[in-house]
């Protein structure tokens, strides 16, 4: 067993002897790959297996975005890993992550197995030596070379961290201010004395807005269409009581998860049954952080119903409490063009700005930018129908973690976790070097849908990168559900067998 990817004993193949082979290879160092490595080192001791990421160092989201106030959207109770309690505030910053991270890493003794400024050029597939071999670029020294892996384990994410999107307006050019993404945002961006506008109504913007209010002159949320907000304080007062008690973390972890999830499940239910009263709370609290004077109607008032969209927390409302302030306004208006001193507006308004932030979302990405093949041929992943949201049609031995739309990314990862775990003892016990997914005689008249279904949730980056994504089934195991309540449940005892070969 090699246990340290970075020492002289690498394994090797037989067949070339100067490549490495690992059993595993995980893509990406970020929450989802840091929890992989603990689920294979946990679940299949014994197993030789290699993190790479194109980054500096470990986090994903968490190092790429360095915008002021960056956070997260949901709560770090649930975000969390199971294995690992989480014992600060529910709502934290990038840095108490990364942290919370660096300790899961630390702790279990993952560091030896990260690769990090290692980017993945190419995957091929070969059926005939059952390996997939990657082109792999390091960054440091910007040669290549060729790793094997047995089975390709993608937790990169869903969108491109190289650079975020940004719509093209007329006039950009003409702009004699500064364009920013929050994505790249600038080191040392000054904005002592600027007036900011801040195009989006996101989680980002709602994150950017409060955190330089009050450090610029002014700041300006320009939205083209309200977005539903959740406020509330940035505490559990759950937590805090079993702390009072003196509960051991670990038990205040599982606890405090449990309650979060049973609120959620049923404030998912209360959205589809009952959307007009919800509307009606979501706003109630907004009204009482700005009062019944102020516009909430035509400002935080989404033309789709709640959880169309993920639906940010406000902690302690401090977006609002800046508008309230006078540090911070909204206005919800569309863009006709850039101009020398800012924004001209549809409805014949001039927003001048010194700084514009395009808080505008990103750009989905579809397996890394990796250029794929299997048997030679490149690979249309748009072509392939999902198995369970997790492994594709005629795609050997690959498995992809995509999180949660309406729960926390991280629970979806620690279930595949558990599946990919599984799967790999079920090639062991079969003795098998390769299972793909594939139709069945049963499945030739099944109907198929898009990855999500858009009349359910319907995002800017979804909209725009669905082309780009497997298909799904209209029954198990083709289906990709979304659904934490029913997956937790139902992913540990699916079937290995179900539109699985085995070679």
């Amino acid at each position: 067993m090699t246990t340290d990817a970075g020492v002289a004993d690498r394994p090797r193949t037989a067949a070339n002897p100067a490549t490495e082979c690992f059993d595993v290879l995980i893509v990406g160092a970020g929450i989802s790959g840091i929890g992989g490595a603990y689920h294979i080192q946990t679940q299949r001791p014994g197993t030789r297996f290699v993190v790479l990421e194109s980054q500096t160092s470990f986090g994903g989201t968490w190092l790429t975005h360095k915008y002021p106030g960056i956070r997260s959207d949901s709560d770090l109770y649930t975000f969390g890993y199971r294995f690992k309690p989480w014992t600060g505030s529910p709502i934290a910053t990038a840095e108490k992550i990364r942290q919370y991270m660096a300790e899961v890493i630390e702790e279990n003794g993952l560091g030896r197995h990260i690769r990090y400024g290692h980017t993945i050029v190419s995957a091929s597939w070969s059926s005939a030596e059952r390996l997939w071999t990657l082109t792999v670029q390091r960054e440091q020294t910007r040669d290549t070379v060729q790793i094997q892996t047995r089975f390709l384990w993608m937790c990169q994410g869903y969108y491109r961290h190289s650079q975020g999107y940004t719509p093209e307006w007329p006039g950009m050019d003409s702009f004699k201010g500064r364009i920013v993404h929050p994505q790249t945002w600038p080191e040392g961006l000054d904005l002592a004395g600027k007036k900011v506008v801040v195009i989006g109504s996101g989680a980002t913007a709602a994150t950017v807005v409060p955190a330089i209010a009050g450090h610029c002159e002014h700041v300006t949320m320009l939205q083209r269409s309200p977005t539903f907000f959740i406020t509330g304080r940035n505490a559990n007062v759950l937590a805090d009581t079993l702390r009072e008690l003196d509960i051991k973390e670990e038990w205040i972890h599982e606890i405090v998860r449990r309650k979060i999830l049973h609120d959620q499940a049923l404030f998912t239910r209360r959205c589809i049954a009952e959307p007009d009263v919800v509307t009606r709370e979501l706003l109630g609290g907004v009204k009482a952080f700005l009062g019944e004077d102020f516009d909430v109607a035509k400002h935080f008032t989404p033309h789709y119903k709640p959880w169309k969209q993920r639906i940010a927390f406000i902690p302690d409302g401090d977006l609002f409490q800046s508008v309230r302030k006078g540090q911070a306004s909204v206005v919800t208006d569309e863009i006709e063009t850039f101009n020398a001193t800012g924004l001209k507006l549809k409805s014949g308004a001039q927003l001048d700005a010194d700084v514009i932030v395009t808080a505008t979302g990103f750009d989905l990405n579809v397996l890394g930018d990796i250029a794929f093949s299997i048997d030679g041929k490149p690979l249309d992943f748009s072509k392939t129908v999902t198995w369970r949201g997790v492994m594709f049609t005629g795609v050997p031995n690959m498995a992809w973690v995509f999180g949660y739309f309406r729960a926390s990314w991280t629970l979806r990862a620690d279930v595949i976790g558990d599946l990919v775990c599984r799967l790999l003892g079920q090639m062991q016990a079969k003795g098998a070097q390769m299972v793909v997914p594939e139709l069945r005689p049963e499945d030739a008249t099944m109907g198929y849908k898009p990855w999500v279904d858009t009349d359910d949730f319907n995002p800017g980056y979804i909209m725009r990168g669905l082309h780009l994504l497997p298909r799904q089934g209209d029954r198990h195991p083709w289906r990709h559900t979304q659904d934490y309540w029913t997956e937790k449940d139902e992913l540990p005892k699916v079937s290995l067998d179900e539109g699985l070969r085995y070679n």
